[in-house]
């Protein structure tokens, strides 16, 4: 579903918000049985933990990094509704994912609880800005149902922890547990946050619970002090083509693939990339560069401005053809 305004605008007066039903049944349904290829079922993993010891290592062993071997899975990042929603949150359509993440957590394997913390610390370089200004957007899919027995996210409403300067990033054990809001709700529902919002993990209340869920992270582009993820670092992992060849362009330019129109497309590498990436339509990609319908560049790139540029930095003049 489409996030709603009201839900958009949640965010910015109370730090997060939590949108019931936002993914469709037969995608969640489709997620769901995916999740049994990359984790135990709940049923198989309490029949004997002792077989699944490494997701007893810490609280973030269940953490695996995008790209998954589904497509269920690896559509969720670039589910339609979910770029809209961060077009619209962070006010661009030149919008960076950069951050994935599938997270199981079973009752027992390991203790969950947390301390109330800022997301901003390995998001970005610095700090988030007070006046809203160049926001980052957190996001939990949750893939399973979450009760207050199934060790639920806990999120501080930002009206609480005004007074506390954005350079503090953590509090004590127990402080603020007075005013937390645990983020509960049925598979499918999505909640939004941001970096400077105190929240924390939490324990399972009962024996025999789970807990499943995408993590995916948003920013405006050119922001280079903030991130988390390098993805070409992961390019060469196993399911990596196989997570970009379904995706329309759009749905590629948010993991920072060049966008149709860019420069850096001509003959040579459509195709080369059509080598690496065997079976990828890159036919708008093509048909922009025969057209010329370059997009602005933040750079000059003409032959001119790179033998000017190579000159300044000490190399050999280039050669330019043309006049």
């Amino acid at each position: 579903m489409r996030i709603p305004d009201r839900n958009l605008a949640e965010i910015w007066d109370r730090g997060f918000t939590v949108v019931e039903g936002f993914l469709d049944p037969q995608t969640l349904a489709e997620a769901r049985s995916a999740l049994w290829e990359n984790f135990p079922t709940p049923e198989g993993y309490f029949a004997d933990p002792g077989e699944h010891e490494k997701l007893a290592k810490s609280q973030f062993a269940g953490i695996k990094i995008f790209p998954y071997n589904s497509w269920a899975l690896n559509r969720l990042p670039v589910y339609p509704d979910l770029l809209d929603g961060a077009e619209r949150f962070l006010k661009t359509t030149e919008v960076d994912c950069y951050k994935v993440e599938l997270w199981a957590k079973y009752a027992g394997a390991a203790n969950y609880d947390q301390y109330h913390h800022r997301d901003y610390m390995n998001h970005t370089l610095v700090v988030p800005r007070a006046d809203g200004m160049m926001p980052q957007m957190t996001c939990f899919i949750l893939l399973s149902e979450v009760s207050e027995l199934d060790g639920p996210t806990k999120v501080v409403p930002v009206d609480r922890t005004r007074h506390l300067p954005i350079g503090i990033n953590r509090t004590k054990m127990g402080d603020f547990f007075d005013d937390e809001v645990a983020v509960t709700g049925p598979a499918g529902s999505l909640m939004i946050y941001k970096t400077d919002v105190f929240h924390r993990g939490s324990d399972f209340k009962a024996a025999g619970r789970s807990r499943f869920a995408m993590l995916v992270d948003f920013k405006a582009r050119g922001w280079r002090w903030q991130g988390k993820l390098a993805w070409p670092d992961h390019a060469e992992r196993k399911h990596w083509n196989a997570a970009m060849i379904p995706m329309t362009p759009r749905q590629r330019d948010v993991f920072g693939w060049p966008p149709i129109g860019d420069p850096y497309w001509n003959e040579q590498t459509l195709s080369d990339v059509a080598l690496r990436y065997p079976g990828l339509d890159l036919s708008p990609y093509a048909e922009a560069a025969k057209a010329g319908a370059l997009k602005p560049s933040p750079r000059d790139l003409s032959p001119g401005a790179l033998a000017k540029r190579e000159a300044g930095r000490g190399r050999p003049k280039a050669k330019v053809s043309g006049g």
